[in-house]
């Protein structure tokens, strides 16, 4: 008989037929009933703390990912405008401030951008020298390094307010937050090749015999629209002067001699990259004389020519038109004269007929070579000192005024009607569509080089430093041979439009 509170207890066994019988346990009295109330309040205590954690911690992660972000985007987009200039340190500036601008914390309140904020270095080193923006201004040369460090910021916008976790101490009861960001160029779309500037001015005046008289511009002595050949310019003797440029030196560092090797500079050739952050600022390491005869095919992947197996259509890609335009073909001219510009020397200098204000005697259209294959020449009345060229480009002359550009006047027909140049055509005698397995990856501008134009003489000796003066775009009319690279100057372009790929390093 069981007794309230206390039951009979009694073990398992098994009875006299063999049977297992369970034993009896003691019922738990009424008083130990109310531990499991107990128990389960403590555990929501434990579990509601453990939300209202959780709630802190997603505040504390979101504004960690707001802050990354917009200071990743900032000096992403910094960095790509630095150019070893007081112009370039000045639009990183503008530019990091319009893209904080774009950029919301706490689901809706905008930055206040502050240039505190932002640093400038010569190297990505996290421990470096870094400078503020006007200190970068002061002294721009090399400067290709931009630091964003969100504590510099006095917004708010890092701080806030917990939810629960200042119930546990009171050292709990707010938050900072902050975020750093390294950015920098990783390459620029230069070739490794540099040639002399013919004239130091970045841009003059050039006034053709008319009538009617024609106010040209003319870029570092180089008339746009007149093809050359690269291999044979100098502005300081009758011999042509070219140089490897050193892909992976930085402006003004110390640099080793074999980065100059064919070895070396070959894959850069290829690409029409080189691996330095810049060109601008301050003295480059280059080699003389640029080794054409182990390079030319390397140049020649752009009309979709692999034949050597030192290039490849992934890393260099052929043009989207790799029709050569040849002396004897081209569809607008149809003279079988000069594929270049005649060589020319006078007063000591390996020009061409085309440079002269007046044509040396003897000149012949045909003398001119092929014109206007990719640019046409620019008026100067489009031209402002101190800005860069527009996007539209400079207002340009009609085939109508060779008359007046070159004399005596070139053939001149069938050529492109409106805006377009011949190389931009899409179809007929003036297009070459690459190889079916290399057309999807092809791309336009392919066979356009940028070549660093240097202050000459260059100091004697085959491993030296120069002072580039600008940067010149030059179209390949035709492949390169083992002695002659024949290309059309089409005008120069800022370094900083160059920039292939910025990327970060923090």
């Amino acid at each position: 008989m069981f007794t309230r509170g206390q039951p009979t207890a009694r073990p398992s066994y098994v009875d006299s037929n063999g049977r297992w019988q369970p034993g009896l346990l003691r019922m738990p009295s009424r008083r130990q009933q109310g531990a499991f109330a107990i128990m389960c309040a403590g555990s929501l205590v434990v579990m509601l703390g453990m939300c209202a954690v959780a709630i802190d911690l997603g505040q504390m992660y979101n504004r960690k990912a707001e802050l990354h972000g917009m200071a990743k985007a900032v000096a992403l987009a910094a960095a790509g405008q630095l150019d070893g200039t007081t112009a370039g340190v000045t639009n990183a500036l503008t530019r990091a401030a319009a893209i904080a601008a774009t950029y919301r914390h706490t689901y809706s309140s905008s930055y206040t951008w502050s240039d505190s904020a932002i640093r400038f270095s010569k190297s990505p080193t996290p421990d470096g020298d870094w400078i503020s923006g006007e200190g970068a201004k002061g002294q721009p040369a090399g400067i290709y390094y931009v630091e964003v460090d969100t504590t510099r910021l006095d917004d708010g916008s890092g701080s806030g307010t917990t939810f629960m976790a200042g119930v546990l101490s009171p050292a709990l009861a707010s938050f900072t937050i902050a975020d750093r960001a390294i950015a920098g160029r990783a390459n620029l779309k230069i070739t490794p090749l540099a040639i002399c500037a013919m004239k130091p001015e970045a841009a003059a005046l050039r006034t053709n015999p008319g009538p009617p008289a024609l106010a040209e511009l003319v870029e570092f002595g180089f008339r746009r629209g007149v093809s050359y050949d690269l291999m044979a310019l100098n502005p300081g003797g009758t011999g042509g002067e070219t140089f490897v440029v050193d892909p992976f030196t930085l402006p003004g560092k110390p640099y080793s001699s074999s980065n100059t090797t064919v070895s070396k500079v070959g894959p850069s050739v290829c690409a029409g990259k080189i691996w330095a952050p810049g060109v601008m600022g301050a003295p480059i390491h280059v080699s003389r004389p640029f080794p054409l005869a182990s390079l030319f095919n390397h140049l020649n992947s752009r009309f979709d020519d692999y034949a050597t197996g030192d290039c490849n259509a992934n890393g260099a890609p052929p043009d989207f038109n790799v029709k050569p335009f040849a002396r004897a073909t081209v569809a607008w001219m149809g003279h079988t004269g000069e594929q270049t510009a005649k060589p020319y020397t006078d007063g000591g200098r390996a020009e061409t007929v085309a440079d002269p204000l007046t044509a040396p005697d003897g000149t012949t259209p045909e003398n001119y070579g092929v014109l206007w294959s990719y640019a046409k020449a620019a008026k100067y009345a489009s031209y402002t000192p101190g800005a860069q060229e527009p996007k539209t480009g400079y207002t340009t002359f009609a085939t109508g005024d060779w008359a007046s550009l070159y004399k005596p006047k070139p053939t001149v027909s069938s050529y492109p009607s409106g805006s377009k140049t011949p190389y931009q055509a899409t179809s007929g005698s003036n297009y070459g569509a690459p190889s079916a397995a290399h057309l999807a990856m092809s791309q336009i501008g392919r066979r356009v080089l940028n070549i660093p134009l240097l202050a000459c003489p260059v100091p004697a000796g085959s491993d030296v430093t120069a002072t580039v003066l600008g940067i010149g775009r030059f179209f390949m009319t035709v492949p390169a041979t083992s002695t002659t690279i024949s290309a059309e100057f089409a005008g120069t372009v800022p370094e900083s439009a160059l920039v292939g790929r910025v990327e970060l390093f923090l």
